[in-house]
């Protein structure tokens, strides 16, 4: 489980593919200290455990369904990526129940700044946008985030200037993927609701 506060931002080094899995190797010298393998870290909010770690370099293996699933697959050597280490029991939460399963991804639609007034418009497949409320919460590329608005397309986001300073989310442009992750809490609400409308239309 995470929060969507993102620790450290770490740059891709290597990626090798073997057959339907990547392996991916990661700098971030910054949270070095405090991962070991078999540890969860989010990579742009997916969840993958550390294989090897030597010298702040980390190492982590993506299966195809994650390849397909997510932006991970999109990733080159040299891309900048969104790191954070599992949440820990006595830890403060200070964004949201994020727990790295990416529900799907989206498109950058703009990325819009008025002096300090960044605003990120994000189109996405409606059955993400059902569990998307205003004020509500969702993670972009691992990123806890306020929802804006909700529109038939997609949504946007409120952007401060301390998240563009320490994530990626400032080198998005229009088209770029990103990753999403709704409030598990939304998914939860919107399948109890289903369920009670099935019963109901059976009677």
């Amino acid at each position: 489980m995470f929060t969507g506060i993102i620790e450290t931002v770490g740059t891709v080094a290597a990626i090798e593919r073997r057959g339907d899995l990547a392996l991916l190797a990661v700098d971030a010298p910054a949270i070095a200290a405090g991962v070991r393998v078999g540890d969860s870290v989010a990579v742009n909010g997916g969840c993958l455990t550390v294989t090897a770690e030597a010298g702040g370099r980390f190492a982590f293996e993506a299966v195809r369904e994650t390849l397909e699933k997510t932006a991970l697959g999109g990733l080159a050597v040299g891309s900048r990526v969104n790191l954070e280490r599992a949440l820990r029991a006595d830890s403060r939460l200070d964004g949201h129940i994020v727990q790295g399963h990416v529900d799907g991804t989206g498109r950058v639609r703009a990325l819009e700044r008025a002096g300090d007034d960044v605003r990120l418009f994000v189109d996405c497949e409606p059955e993400l946008l059902e569990c998307l409320v205003e004020k509500g919460s969702v993670a972009i590329d691992g990123v806890s985030l306020t929802v804006v608005g909700v529109s038939a397309a997609g949504f946007d986001v409120a952007l401060v200037p301390h998240t563009l300073a320490v994530t990626t989310l400032g080198d998005l442009r229009p088209g770029h993927r990103v990753n999403l992750e709704v409030d598990v809490l939304g998914k939860y609400v919107k399948r109890y609701v289903e369920r009670v409308l099935e019963r109901e239309g059976r009677r």
